[in-house]
């Protein structure tokens, strides 16, 4: 068996097309929404719907941690909008129906944060399956899935946002993680909450990891833990134990699969 595994596609659909050529199954671990296009600033939702060098500024803001002045900008954009939530939608939807349309079958897919989940039933095709929580078999091997990321500690969700990603609560999001039955390879968009997985060498910060995943390698041993999320990572692969721990890659920057076979 061959199964060709991609995370973090965020738009890049002529790439998506060719992930699955010479595998038995692909799996999409999320973020497929190309949100914010930090190296084409004309590119993404926020370029289509505001402008390159309005971008900039978002990316320059965001670089820097703006903290409060970065929130008063976003938040002015959107002010200049009668219905914000409309306009992202409609440009979510255009994506989704490029995106999906360019997976082939069979395809295992879980959401990342950058993703609208609600509105993935509407685009699924025949021999794409979506999971969160659950498990399936692929070649005699037991692929456990979890999508989403981390709420921060102390944060809430403005759910009337213009765009509300798809982030969950920690105990939430540890039920889900238990809620699995013994794994062969553990398919999630966020990493195990180790520090060589979760800090971004690029961006000089840690992001969110799952101390759940790292509790769950240690008990269930399986074969792979495969995750993204972490676009440049400080390490991109390491071991728990028996298990292999490895971030799938970029696919917006690499358009290249990460392949496991057995």
């Amino acid at each position: 068996m061959r199964v060709h595994v991609v995370s973090d596609v965020h738009g890049n659909v002529e790439a998506l097309k060719r992930a699955g050529d010479g595998a038995d199954a692909l799996v999409v671990l999320g973020d497929l929404i190309d949100f914010v296009d930090y190296h084409d600033h004309a590119k993404g939702i926020l370029g289509r719907v505001f402008g390159p060098e309005k971008v900039a500024r978002f990316a320059e803001l965001r670089r820097s941690r703006g903290g409060p002045e970065f929130g008063a900008y976003v938040r002015s954009l959107w002010a200049g909008l009668t219905d914000p939530a409309a306009v992202v939608e409609e440009a979510v939807r255009e994506q989704y129906t490029e995106l999906f349309a360019a997976m082939t079958a069979p395809t295992y897919a879980t959401p990342g944060n950058v993703d609208a989940p609600h509105l993935w039933p509407e685009f699924v095709g025949p021999g794409i399956h979506v999971l969160d929580g659950e498990s399936v078999e692929i070649g005699g091997l037991t692929f456990g899935f979890v999508g989403g990321t981390l709420l921060p500690q102390g944060a809430t969700l403005r759910r009337h946002a213009a765009w509300v990603p798809y982030l969950r609560p920690e105990d939430e999001y540890d039920a889900a993680v238990a809620a699995l039955p013994k794994v062969d390879v553990l398919c999630t968009h966020l990493p195990p909450a180790l520090p060589e997985l979760t800090y971004d060498v690029m961006a000089r910060r840690t992001e969110n990891g799952s101390a759940a995943l790292v509790e769950r390698i240690a008990a269930d041993r399986p074969r792979w833990s495969l995750f993204g999320h972490v676009h440049q990572p400080l390490a991109q692969r390491m071991r728990i134990g028996q298990t292999e721990c490895v971030n799938v890659g970029h696919f917006k920057r690499t358009g290249r699969p990460y392949a496991i076979k057995w």
